[in-house]
């Protein structure tokens, strides 16, 4: 067999632009209206940005940076950086400057392409960044339209203008990196996970065959591209050849705008967090007539979705939000909660629902334990608790550079830092961070399970719970006084 064949990312969109050439790419203008072009357009781009980076200089192990939003200019760096061997950067515009500055130096990015409405961002964060020798602005504006201390600096538009339209792409070794995300961990500096091609290419494979995906679905994405891969979306959409909608830049006062777009577009795919989808379905529910979402798939993640908004949403629309866990280290997707067909059978509607609050079920592929207080293995009972850990093709076993973080690697093994337990059907319910869990009376509760009986309720919409060492006195039956917290916090 053909073993040595080496699985390059670039493979995806050279196939998708080969037989599936008038296949359509939605994405937002840099005034805010919609334009579309084809796969056959997207990819000769994408050899002209290529060919126009490699004029420039740039080879194979490079770290390239990316300050953009869900453009198309972005999903086209997804696969003409990595099609030189080089890697992208993800640039996380949730970090900080000081952090964004940190990612860039500790990765050694060479060239920064960056977003015109992003240069105050890349200027903030352009001294001191030795390693890298210029800028490349993005805009739709002619050069001499833009204002900016970053030098030196090149304009995209007009390096493709003088690019080649045609490239012979390089085999590059499967276990090369691809691209690199920062983590960004509530403590320390972000971590470096760096994606090999062959973990994109069999994550994108698995994403496909877990959602379901065919060629006649259309994918939108509305989690941020700079983060974990827009979680596999991008690919796995380019691997079925789906029309794909991207979602530029827009605010959580927009999402009505998405709405507007799912329906306009036919949208069968999308991914998002409840705090997206949360204001989506409030803005569905002013609708005088609700849209037909019964072929819709929204993969939701972040945070658990609050089950009052599952149900909402298949009410009103008949679209499945589909919950799933993952993480940076993880490329990201491990588990999807779609019921199993043995479960079909005996599950009543209540236990459906019940079934629906969990993380999902564990795609194939990923090896998953439950270690104890001492590190001992558990049993998948659905009730015993313990921190998460996950192996497999498309999860990291080490961060980029950090030899003090090998705690969080046990035997092959991501130590998640995330608690929860497994049932025997193979469904992972989280129940709290290892830093979150809150005790009380001896019991541990589960913020996640409080926050979600919280937002159960009609009169709320918003809960967030969270563990105080305060102490509690009585002052009559029913009613509590709140002390003073302990000196020593």
């Amino acid at each position: 067999m053909g073993d040595n064949y080496q699985l390059n990312t670039t493979t995806l969109i050279r196939h998708a632009a080969r037989t599936h050439p008038d296949q359509e790419i939605v994405y937002r203008t840099t005034r805010g209206g919609w334009d579309r072009y084809t796969y056959a357009d997207c990819y000769e781009r994408i050899c002209r940005t290529a060919n126009a980076l490699r004029a420039l200089g740039v080879a194979p192990g490079d770290r390239i940076g990316v300050l953009d939003w869900n453009s198309r200019r972005h999903f086209e760096l997804y696969y003409a950086i990595a099609g030189l061997g080089a890697v992208m950067l993800q640039m996380n515009l949730r970090l900080g400057v000081d952090d964004l500055r940190y990612v860039v130096g500790h990765s050694h990015a060479t060239f920064v392409l960056v977003d015109e409405t992003l240069l105050e961002t890349a200027e903030a964060i352009a001294a001191p960044t030795p390693d890298v020798k210029g800028w490349i602005v993005m805009t739709d504006r002619p050069p001499s339209e833009i204002k900016t201390t970053l030098a030196p600096l090149y304009h995209h538009e007009s390096m493709l203008a003088n690019a080649d339209a045609r490239i012979e792409w390089p085999m590059i070794d499967e276990r090369s990196a691809y691209s690199a995300c920062y983590t960004t961990g509530t403590t320390g500096r972000p971590k470096g996970v760096y994606y090999s091609h062959r973990a994109i290419y069999l994550h994108s494979m698995s994403m496909a065959t877990n959602l379901g995906m065919t060629m006649d679905d259309c994918t939108m994405l509305i989690t941020p591209m700079f983060h974990a891969q827009c979680w596999g979306l991008p690919q796995a959409a380019t691997l079925m050849a789906n029309k794909i909608v991207l979602s530029g830049r827009y605010v959580m006062e927009d999402t009505a705008s998405l709405v507007d777009t799912l329906i306009a577009e036919g949208v069968t795919i999308t991914c998002g967090a409840p705090a997206i989808f949360q204001p989506m379905l409030h803005y569905i529910e002013t609708l005088p007539v609700k849209p037909d979402f019964s072929r819709l798939r929204m993969l939701s993640g972040a945070t658990e979705p609050p089950l009052s908004m599952m149900m909402g949403f298949l009410e009103l629309t008949g679209a499945e939000v589909v919950h799933a866990y993952g993480a940076t280290e993880t490329t990201p997707i491990v588990t999807l909660n779609r019921l199993k067909p043995s479960l079909k059978k005996h599950l009543s509607q209540e236990e459906r629902w019940r079934l629906k609050r969990k993380q999902g079920m564990l795609v194939s592929g990923v090896d998953f334990k439950i270690l104890g207080h001492n590190d001992e293995e558990l049993p998948w009972d659905g009730r015993s608790v313990g921190e998460i850990c996950v192996r497999g093709a498309w999860i990291a076993t080490s961060y980029h550079d950090m030899p003090d973080s090998t705690d969080r690697f046990i035997d092959g093994y991501w130590r998640s830092g995330d608690v929860g337990t497994i049932d025997a059907d193979g469904y992972l319910k989280l129940t709290d961070r290892i830093k979150d869990v809150i005790k009380s009376g001896g019991e541990w509760i589960s913020s996640i399970d409080m926050e979600n009986a919280l937002m159960g309720h009609p009169a709320v919409r918003e809960a967030a719970v969270v563990g105080l060492p305060w102490r509690i006195s009585a002052i009559e039956p029913g009613r509590f006084r709140r002390l003073s917290p302990p000196m020593d916090r």
